[in-house]
């Protein structure tokens, strides 16, 4: 009898994954940054840098308050504002920083109005004109001007260029005496003038505000400047164009920096200024004084003078803050300062 052999049915083949049906967006990898332990030190240690300045900087302020209590408290906000001369031999005595603040603010704008240009022509011909051989030896000339300590420039000043501008102060009196600054009187002494001081304190800050707008116009982007130059343009039209908008953060960022130089110099407006404290108007003859000058002349003296002479101290600081603030806000909103703090 035959026997049947049974045949195993065949076992179906397993089954394929399945696959994802495409989806309408692609999905973002989430990178986790993971800064490294010297990124980490790095960011501890300028932290630190800006909160030790920033208190530094509060600290300074209320020294000054703390020790021009007694000025301010005898005389009154008000009154030490607005009082032009210094006199301390009288009872009450009548102190006050008008006439101080007022030479300060015009010697400090005829340094700024004469080093701007120059600091900016002298920047533009580094970095635009000069030969890449000589143009270190411009930058490194510029930083050594800027390392000359002021007593140098002040008994420069004094001893030298006096002498010198006094006949250039006669002849814009002569010719611009009709402008009320530039008026002149008959046998007028011309020297240790604010014009003299203002002459001197832009020739220290001229190698500043160079340094600065130089650095600045040398980040030019050159792409923009080739475009230029390749739709016709002509050097000093790629420059007013390109590298003068580009940098205006950086001209107005060393100007502000020159500016707080002229402010607070001292010994050589101390040297330059005969130190009244006075309302001159009259930038070409003799007379005119400063905060800082004024400061040095009477330093040491009794202590509610020195009461007073720190109240003045901290006025000047208030201004000199208030300028810098502003400064940074407007380098912040242009192209070359957008993303950085002045």
């Amino acid at each position: 009898m035959a026997t049947t052999e049974t045949i195993p049915a065949a076992t179906p083949p397993p089954a394929a994954d399945p696959v994802p049906a495409p989806t309408s967006a692609r999905q973002r990898r989430v990178i986790q940054d993971k800064p490294a332990r010297v990124d980490r030190w790095f960011d501890r240690v300028t932290l630190a840098s800006g909160l030790f300045v920033l208190v530094l900087l509060v600290l300074v302020g209320f020294f000054l308050l703390q020790r021009s209590r007694r000025a301010i408290g005898g005389i009154g906000i008000i009154d030490f504002l607005t009082t032009e001369g210094w006199r301390t031999d009288v009872s009450p005595p009548e102190i006050g920083v008008l006439g101080l603040l007022t030479g300060t603010v015009i010697v400090a704008m005829i340094a700024i109005v004469i080093a701007v240009p120059l600091g900016t022509v002298s920047a533009l011909f580094i970095t635009e004109y000069a030969s890449i051989q000589s143009r270190k030896y411009l930058t490194a000339l510029v930083d050594l001007l800027a390392a000359i300590p002021s007593l140098i420039f002040g008994l420069w000043g004094f001893l030298a260029l006096s002498g010198q501008l006094s006949s250039l102060a006669e002849w814009i009196g002569t010719h611009f005496g009709w402008i009320p600054i530039f008026e002149i009187s008959k046998d007028a002494n011309l020297t240790n003038s604010m014009f003299i001081a203002g002459v001197v304190v832009a020739l220290m800050v001229v190698p500043i505000i160079a340094s600065v707008a130089r650095e600045v116009f040398a980040q030019t982007p050159p792409g923009e400047k080739e475009a230029a130059l390749a739709l016709g343009s002509t050097r000093w039209g790629m420059i007013r164009s390109v590298v003068l908008p580009y940098g205006k953060g950086g001209i107005i960022g060393g100007s502000m920096l020159g500016l707080g130089r002229a402010l607070g110099e001292t010994i050589a407006v101390s040297l330059l200024l005969p130190q009244v404290p006075a309302l001159v108007y009259r930038i070409l003859e003799n007379g005119g004084s400063t905060v800082s000058g004024f400061i040095v002349l009477r330093a040491g003296a009794d202590p509610f003078t020195t009461s007073g002479l720190m109240a003045a101290g901290l006025v000047l600081f208030v201004v000199t803050l208030v300028t810098n603030s502003l400064a940074s806000v407007v380098v912040a909103r242009s192209r070359s300062g957008a993303g950085v703090d002045l």
